[in-house]
């Protein structure tokens, strides 16, 4: 690179891997039947993670305006209170209570995330929308335009982190919601596909989050609302954009100060396949255990070892086992193997020793199970020290191989006097595209508990009625979608 590349102030064109996702997210009409199907469970679900996130004081206290009073009636709604905010403020809101128990959709590769993590933005730009467009004597948008922009989110996020590992150099995934919310959101506030262009490189300009907030020994619940605040970043980059704002077209690619030689090490981002609706096709649901993803065959690998381990541990004490072997995939071993002291939540559910002892010991991992009070039981901290993780390479070859996608776990228990359980492996959890149809009465469940604690009886009971119906979920506006969630 010479001094005058440097000092060259000629505009160049766009860098390409921002008109990819323009030209995507304005042109491509997505008719994918699975896809459409699979986002309608998916929003099901994600709601259910924000109900239930709403029993944690540590989420709730994020929840409302920036400041006190600065609510914005006819704004857009917050599920589950009776919130009304800017959409900017009420996507961080969402965002947060989607994300905050680390139970919703999770996609993995060479990056990790969550793509569901992008309706805090899409429901509320969708929502404030609708309200003024009511205002006006106009219609809003539908439940069926709502899942296309999830689907166009949810294939952003996804194929960037087929092949390009941000967490390699430190950054977090949710740099990846703040690019596809910002790309969505600028096209659903009507905005051309030049103002779609802007609006993304801003986004990359932002730069992104470190990853110290989801490891130790730093792990803390930022990352239950770091997606929350890339939803509410999004959507300031989108208004922006409509208002006028200059991009930057080599956000990327400019020597020195773009975003590859600053962050990425210098080298382009690559792509395994072309945007369409591969990724809402093929995402991961969280069913069953609140738990990070690596982990959801390894706590049910120890559930149904439970029957044979929690019977000794009784008769004889958690003295008697000698030793518990993990195999799982190297992004496992990179993401939760943990030892010492767990601080908090967060250090817990992304610690996959600790999630794997609790149901050993009980039989369950819920949610409660991270707090304090079940924590301070001392023999889930005895299991933890006599557990070993390792990498299988079949686990990591298979969670790489496009046509699987496994994430798979093994454990096995061992006892002082020498015996031992059987090695039970799980190739994929229940959340897994071979599993859907065991999976979705699941998640119908959790979406029907969840709701029914939250919401007055007749609202609860019409939006299973509504879940049930496809043509009646697709044809509903928006914004008696989301009234249905008002509390």
């Amino acid at each position: 690179m010479s001094y005058a590349q440097v000092r060259s102030a000629v505009r160049p064109p766009p860098d390409a891997a921002m008109t990819q996702v323009a030209d995507y997210v304005a042109q491509t009409d997505v008719g994918s039947r699975e896809a459409f199907e699979t986002a309608r469970f998916m929003l099901l679900d994600s709601l259910a993670c924000a109900a239930l996130a709403m029993d944690h004081p540590e989420c709730v206290k994020h929840l409302g305006p920036l400041v006190p009073g600065a609510e914005l009636p006819g704004g857009a709604r917050v599920p589950f209170t009776s919130h009304e905010l800017d959409p900017a403020q009420a996507a961080y809101n969402i965002g947060t209570q989607i994300r905050w128990l680390d139970f919703n959709d999770t996609w993995l590769a060479a990056e990790w995330g969550h793509p569901s993590d992008n309706l805090g933005t899409i429901l509320a730009v969708a929502d404030y929308l609708g309200q003024q467009a009511m205002a006006q004597g106009r219609a809003p948008m539908t439940m069926r335009d709502v899942l296309g922009w999830a689907i166009k989110a949810h294939e952003i996020q996804g194929c960037y982190a087929l092949k390009n590992a941000f967490n390699r150099v430190g950054l977090d995934h949710v740099i990846l919601v703040r690019l596809a919310s910002t790309a969505v959101a600028t096209a659903m506030f009507g905005g051309s596909r030049d103002q779609v262009v802007t609006a993304i490189s801003h986004s990359w300009i932002d730069n992104g989050a470190l990853r110290a907030y989801r490891h130790a020994p730093n792990t803390g619940p930022r990352k239950s609302w770091a997606a929350g605040d890339a939803c509410r970043r999004a959507v300031i980059h989108a208004l922006n954009a409509i208002k006028g704002v200059v991009g930057y077209p080599s956000a990327l690619t400019a020597p020195t100060w773009g975003f590859y030689d600053v962050a990425f090490d210098g080298k382009p981002f690559e792509f395994e396949r072309d945007f369409g609706s591969y990724v809402m096709e093929n995402v991961l649901f969280k069913i069953s255990f609140p738990a990070e993803f690596h982990a959801q065959t390894a706590v049910e690998c120890a559930m149904q070892l439970h029957p044979l381990v929690a019977p000794r541990i009784a008769r004889d004490g958690v003295e008697s086992i000698a030793r518990i072997v993990i195999e799982t995939q190297q992004a496992g071993l990179r993401i939760i193997d943990k030892t010492g002291p767990l601080a908090n939540y967060a250090d817990r559910d992304h610690c996959i020793q600790y999630m794997v002892a609790v149901p050993l010991l009980f039989g369950r991992l819920t949610a409660q199970d991270y707090t304090d009070a079940v924590a301070a039981d001392p023999r889930i901290d005895l299991l933890r020290a006599r557990t070993t993780v390792m990498e299988n390479p079949r686990f990591t070859q298979e969670y790489f191989d496009p046509d699987k996608r496994y994430i798979g776990n093994s454990v096995q228990v061992f006892f002082n006097d020498g015996a031992s359980t059987p090695k039970v492996s799980i190739d994929y959890p229940i959340g897994h595209r071979r599993r859907r149809a065991e999976a979705m009465p699941v998640l119908m469940k959790k979406f029907e508990s969840a709701i029914a604690s939250k919401l007055p009886e007749i609202q609860a009971r019409t939006l299973m009625t509504l879940a049930s119906s496809p043509g009646g979920f697709d044809a509903m506006p928006i914004t008696q979608f989301m009234l249905l969630f008002k509390k």
